[in-house]
């Protein structure tokens, strides 16, 4: 699985040319390519309620209206912090890998179901 950001990239266009290029490179193995739709924070956005009170973020943490069209999910995520620190992925990204509702974000971001179904596919392969 090849996953990264699109950042301003359209997934549509990216992400098929991207899996054209890891089939030809890898024809043997199962292939699945997905862009986080901006950045894979937009995923946390999109579960954030489920991430209220957590490393330092407001509570409550209310998500916005459509997660995956913000550019610059760390920012909102630094702008919602109370404990004085900002987003820093290297430290931050885990533990909020670790506790967002995988349910929320399927729901409310498109690439992260795409994800969540790519994974799916991957396991019952042969």
């Amino acid at each position: 699985m090849l996953l990264i950001d699109s950042d301003d990239d359209c997934p549509a266009t990216l992400g098929p040319a991207l899996l054209d290029r890891a089939r030809h490179a890898r024809a043997d193995k199962e292939i699945s390519v997905v862009l986080a739709h901006r950045e894979f924070e937009a995923w946390f956005l999109a579960a954030a309620s489920s991430l209220s009170g957590r490393r330092g973020l407001a509570d409550p943490l209310r998500p916005p209206q459509d997660p995956e069209a913000i550019r610059g999910a760390k920012e909102w995520l630094s702008a919602r912090k109370t404990d004085g620190t900002r987003y820093k992925p290297t430290v931050d990204q885990a533990p909020l890998a670790d506790a967002f509702d995988l349910g929320q974000a399927r729901k409310n971001a498109p690439s992260f179901d795409k994800f969540c179904r790519d994974v799916e596919r991957l396991l019952r392969a042969d």
